[in-house]
Parts: structure tokens; C-alpha cells; sequence
């Protein structure tokens, strides 16, 4: 569940040299007419590939056997992945062999990815002809992060947010009242002042400084919150170069290279420990990191603003694959099943995962998952606050990646945050201006 890879660096060149593999393998993403079907006996057999392990393994386990107890003639054989960050690789690759999996899990910026197969079934008409689905049921940036210019090309199967998480303890000792859902930003500025004591190694705050996706999402909330955006409507130019992106560069930068209050985690492995070890007074991070501060007594507050209160989410997605009619068909039937709101707010009693549908706070259930996940309730309530998606365009791993050096540098001291802006908005119209296959 942990979000430090949501778009893989890098893995633009890969993706499209696999598509290129898989051109003519297989019928176009709405058609279904391939002729693997079910078996002599009847019975549809499809395989889903998932990024869960554990606890949570066992989770999908025992609702994909529930599935397969009521349902005789649609089995369900649920697969492990080998790990959530190479899915998309693993998928074009099994694609291109000809033996892909029927319902496989992939991160939500790759959609502009995985859409470019010929293997993908489009969701449109299913959904638009089956009012069981509830798509609105879903949270907002699930929908949009499920969607690449009008094709919805996946269902949600898993979404988070972006919250302030603070230790207690080190407020009470600098005598600072908690964070309220008023903050500003200059509020949570002072508060990290306040809380840094470098005799003791402690910081205010910590920021995940590898360059990577994790380094930039953290970001792209702050310029959402400043009234910004990442790209242009059309999604053709940088829009982050912009006043409000470097308001929020700026706060990242002053507060790291002249408060110094920020522990900067260059290798983005140690934040967790060193938060339970007692020395960060506050994180921005996700519902999956609260299992890793067993120490330290937490509390959870919204993000603070500049403009707005907004976060970002990080929502996955169930994409079908097109194996057959009856095979899509089957897939169909079990993936609507499986992220209904009563199967997953089961799997999210189990996992501490948030509720993909706002009805699922509904259910009669929903008071003993918030009983066993104290504070989750301030991130389900969040997700009213996640607006905008990052964008779908198949680009967006290059761009993050010249995100990640800009915010990098800005965080050093290396650059000024309209400089080192301006230099990755170049980049950013140049990766754009290439047209993909």
C-alpha cells in the first residue's frame, strides 16, 4: 500500500517499445470477440494478478473464495504480481507472449499507458448499461484517474490521501497547540520551527528527497493548494512554472535551507523509523504508514493551505483484459462483485485500507472499521478534499521525473524554485511535443 512509486521513472521507453510487441494481439479495447471462452464444463476460469501480500494477501484470498463458493461456473484464480511497481511491465510483457492475465492491477498514472493495448476493454458501455456499478459511488479522483480522454479504462481497487500526521508528545513538550483544519501553511511553518532542536537531531518535519514520484506528489498537493495545476487543460505545456508553483517550491525551499527544519530523506527509507524514534514532529503521509509508529502517540489533521484545502490521491485500478466474451463477461461479473461496497469495506476491515465508495461509510459495519483504525476517519473524511488527479497523459513518468530534480535542487539549496521550475517546465514542453504511438 505504500505510495512511493505510483509512476515509475523511467519506464516510458519500455512501455512503448512492449506496445509496439503487442500491436495485432488481440481484438480493439471495446470489442470482445475473441474466441477463448469457457471450458468444456462450462465453467469460466479467469485469473486476476494483485499487488497484495500478508495480511492483505489473505484478504483477497478469502473474498476471491467466497466468490468462488456462490459462484460455480465463474472461478476466480487470484495471482500475486511479484510486486505493484512492475506491474505494467509484467502486464505488456505477458500481453506481447500472448498469455495476459484477465483482470490485472495496475497504478492509476499508467492508464494512459495501458490504454494504448488493443488487449484493454473499455468500460464505458458496461458501465453506462448496468446501474449496479453506482459510478458515482466512487470518490471523485478515483473517476478521474480511471479515465484517459472519455475511456474509462479501469475500475478503483484501491485509493488513499495525503494528511498531516503528528506526533503528540513533541507538541506537548513545545508547548504547541495541535494542528486544526484552519492552518495555513505559514502556521505549519512555525510549527516546524518550533519543534526542530538540532543538539537533539530533531526535525519539524520530513520530506522524501530521492527525487522520485513520492518526492514529487507530496509537491503537486502544495501546488493544487496555491491555486495551481501541472499541465496546461489541454495538457500540452507546463502549468507548474507558474506563481503558485513557486509559492509552493519556495515554502519546501526556505523551510529546508534556511529554517532547516525539514529532514530531508535522500535514500526515502528512513522517515519511518526516525518518526517512530521520537524526532520528526510532523509527516505528510497516507493511512498505510500508521502501522509503522507503534511509539509514538499520532494525531491526524488535514493538510494545511495557501489557498484551499486540497489533497492528492494515489487511487490503483482493476484493468480487464480481453481473453474471450466469456472470459471479459465473467471478469466483468466478478470485478463488480469484488468492489462493491460491502466486499470492500470487508477487505478494508481487514487491511486499514480507505473505502473506494463514499457509501460504504454507510454501512452498519463501517463504526467497528473506524473503531479498529483510530484516526482513519480524518483520512476517509479527506477524500472530500481530493479533487484534481494527476494527469493521464503516457508522458507522465518523464515529467515526474524532471519534477523530482527541480524539487531536489530547490531542497539542497542548489536552485531557486522559479529557476529550477522554469528549467523543468522546459523539459516537461519538450516531452509533450513528441507524439506517442
Amino acid at each position: 500500500m505504500r505510495r512511493k512509486s505510483i509512476g515509475i521513472v523511467g519506464l516510458l521507453a519500455l512501455v512503448l517499445a512492449v506496445m509496439a510487441l503487442t500491436a495485432g494481439c488481440g481484438s480493439s479495447g471495446g470489442d470482445t470477440s475473441a474466441t477463448s471462452g469457457a471450458g468444456p464444463t462450462g465453467v469460466v476460469n479467469i485469473t486476476m494478478w494483485h499487488g497484495d501480500i500478508d495480511y492483505a494477501k489473505t484478504a483477497v484470498d478469502a473474498l476471491v473464495a467466497e466468490w468462488n463458493q456462490a459462484n460455480p461456473n465463474i472461478q476466480v484464480t487470484a495471482l500475486y504480481n511479484g510486486g505493484s511497481d512492475f506491474a505494467l511491465q509484467k502486464t505488456l510483457t505477458a500481453i506481447a507472449g500472448g498469455k495476459p492475465p484477465d483482470i490485472t492491477y495496475l497504478f492509476g498514472s499508467w492508464m494512459a499507458n495501458i490504454v494504448k493495448s488493443p488487449k484493454v476493454v473499455l468500460l464505458n458501455d458496461l458501465i453506462e448499461s448496468d446501474p449496479s456499478v453506482d459510478w458515482e459511488d466512487f470518490w471523485p479522483t478515483e473517476r478521474l484517474a480511471a479515465t484517459v480522454d472519455g475511456k474509462i479504462v479501469g475500475i478503483p481497487a484501491l485509493v488513499d490521501n495525503l494528511a498531516l500526521v503528528y506526533n503528540k508528545k513533541l507538541f506537548d513538550q513545545a508547548g504547541l497547540d495541535y494542528p486544526t483544519a484552519e492552518w495555513t501553511w505559514d502556521d505549519f511553518r512555525a510549527a516546524a520551527k518550533a519543534l526542530t532542536d538540532p543538539a537533539r537531531k530533531q526535525f519539524g518535519w520530513a520530506y522524501p528527497a530521492d527525487g522520485s514520484e513520492d518526492t514529487v506528489w507530496h509537491w503537486e498537493a502544495m501546488l493544487w493548494e496555491a491555486g495551481g495545476d501541472i499541465l496546461t487543460p489541454d495538457n500540452t505545456k507546463a502549468a507548474f512554472n507558474s506563481p503558485a508553483g513557486v509559492q509552493a517550491l519556495t515554502m519546501l525551499g526556505d523551510m529546508a535551507t534556511i529554517d532547516k527544519s525539514i529532514y530531508l530523506d535522500i535514500t526515502n527509507t528512513k522517515t519511518s523509523s526516525v518518526f517512530n524514534a521520537g524526532r520528526i514532529g510532523m509527516l505528510v503521509t497516507g493511512p498505510w504508514d500508521l502501522p509503522s509508529f507503534p511509539n509514538v502517540d499520532v494525531g491526524i489533521q488535514i493538510m494545511p493551505a495557501f489557498v484551499n484545502h486540497q489533497t492528492i490521491s494515489g487511487p490503483d485500478n482493476w484493468v480487464i483484459l480481453n481473453n474471450g466474451p466469456a472470459r471479459v463477461q465473467a471478469s466483468w461479473e466478478f470485478i463488480k462483485w469484488f468492489t462493491a461496497a460491502q466486499q470492500n469495506l470487508t477487505y478494508n476491515l481487514a487491511v486499514g485500507a480507505l473505502p473506494l465508495r463514499e457509501s460504504e461509510t454507510k454501512l452498519p459495519e463501517y463504526q467497528e472499521y473506524l473503531d479498529k483504525y483510530p484516526g482513519i476517519d480524518t483520512f476517509v473524511e479527506n477524500m472530500n478534499n481530493a479533487v484534481k488527479a494527476r494527469p493521464t497523459v503516457p508522458q507522465y513518468s518523464k515529467i515526474s521525473e524532471a519534477l523530482g530534480q527541480a524539487i531536489v535542487s530547490v531542497l539542497l539549496g542548489k536552485a531557486d524554485a522559479q529557476t529550477a521550475l522554469d528549467e523543468a517546465a522546459a523539459k516537461t514542453d519538450a516531452i509533450l511535443a513528441v507524439p506517442v504511438p
